[in-house]
């Protein structure tokens, strides 16, 4: 499948796909894939940034996020194409699987 901007449509059904596997839903906010991910303290929510920013940097496609404390917000889009992608998608399913491992 070419990388490329996902339709609305599309990204409504990505969307739903991906919260069905969530531990809490994911929106769209800004036209970018978003979530708030909470952990135990400091240390978990930074193991869960880097965890994420060595994939992220693998896949060459990268999160914005800010982080104070124990929380990490996330915001997801394809630069490169002007708005959301698999790629987006592709991201967070793998940042659920990161969060949940912690």
């Amino acid at each position: 499948m070419a990388h490329r901007k996902l339709e609305s449509h599309e990204i409504e059904q990505a969307l739903i796909q991906l919260n069905t596997e969530a531990s809490d839903d994911w929106l769209i906010e800004d036209e970018k894939l978003s979530k708030t991910f909470k952990f135990k303290d400091f240390q978990q929510a930074f193991g869960f940034m880097t965890l994420c920013a060595l994939y992220a940097e693998k896949q060459d496609h990268h999160p914005e996020w800010f982080n104070v404390y124990n929380t990490v917000k996330i915001q997801l889009t394809s630069h490169d194409v002007s708005g959301i992608s698999n790629k987006d998608f592709d991201l967070a399913k793998k940042m659920e699987a990161f969060a949940c491992s912690m």
